[in-house]
């Protein structure tokens, strides 16, 4: 898939996380998201820790969006089901672009597993599994 505007996650503003699909090819899905001085995750000019675990699902929902088989249709909404292995070493600041990867690893009906990371100029800044439930 190439770069995209429209981005078909079920997360309506102000909660979308995700401002367009870099690629979404098999299993791997790539976003970016500028972080704005209004985002609703926002604390004391940072983007918290919550913010980044909900750009790393919605990168996921991206990548299942964008996927032959659900395309042009609504989007299916996703919940977390659990997170492992969380790391985040920085917070991006205000102004900063944030570029997400996220693989699935496993699918069972309705349930993912997606490993996911963030990365702010190159650098790894935050990662972790996600288990994702679709319904």
């Amino acid at each position: 898939m190439a770069p995209s505007e429209k981005i078909n996650i079920p997360q309506k503003p102000p909660m979308v996380m995700v401002d367009r699909v870099i690629r979404s090819e098999g299993s791997q899905t790539v976003t970016a998201f500028l972080i704005r001085p209004d985002n609703v995750f926002l604390e004391n000019g940072k983007l918290a820790e919550a913010g980044l675990i909900e750009n790393m699902a919605q990168t996921a929902a991206a990548g299942t969006g964008a996927s032959p088989e659900e395309s042009g249709k609504e989007p299916r909404t996703g919940f977390i089901g659990g997170i492992k292995d969380l790391t985040i070493n920085k917070l991006p600041c205000t102004g900063e672009e944030i570029v997400t990867l996220a693989v699935v690893e496993h699918s069972v009906l309705d349930a993912k597993v997606v490993r996911a990371e963030v990365r702010l100029n190159e650098k790894v800044i935050a990662g972790c599994e996600i288990k994702i439930f679709l319904i």
